[in-house]
């Protein structure tokens, strides 16, 4: 299983309600494809560096999970049907990724 680190940007006409639906279920498509969730943040409504869409915010959230390498494409495949997201990226994480995220989320705890 390789680590993998997913950030995406959905479209800010969504309510509340529709964004936590949306994250959720594309979190249970990854966890029914075997993948296991290390982190999950939600880093609010951002201002776009361009204009994508003609909108000029997004609703940004990032996926930290294991998942074996033949669930990415299945899911940049659901995430390119799914007219709420506005783009995504999806990096495979090596050892030193690994370690450098889980020191940016021991430090966001500490500042929350």
């Amino acid at each position: 299983m390789n680590n993998y680190e997913t950030v995406f940007i959905l479209n800010p006409v969504l309510s509340e309600d529709q964004i936590k639906e949306t994250v959720k279920k594309y979190e249970d498509f990854l966890v029914s494809r075997g993948a296991k969730m290390v982190a999950k943040e939600n880093w609010g409504l951002k201002k776009l560096a361009y204009p994508i869409q003609n909108k000029k915010s997004g609703f940004y959230h990032l996926f930290e999970y294991q998942v074996e390498g033949s669930a990415i494409d299945t899911l940049e495949l659901e995430f390119r049907r799914d007219e709420r997201f506005m783009r995504y990226l999806t990096v495979k994480l090596d050892k030193h990724a690994v370690s450098w995220a889980e020191k940016r989320r021991n430090r966001n705890k500490e500042n929350a």
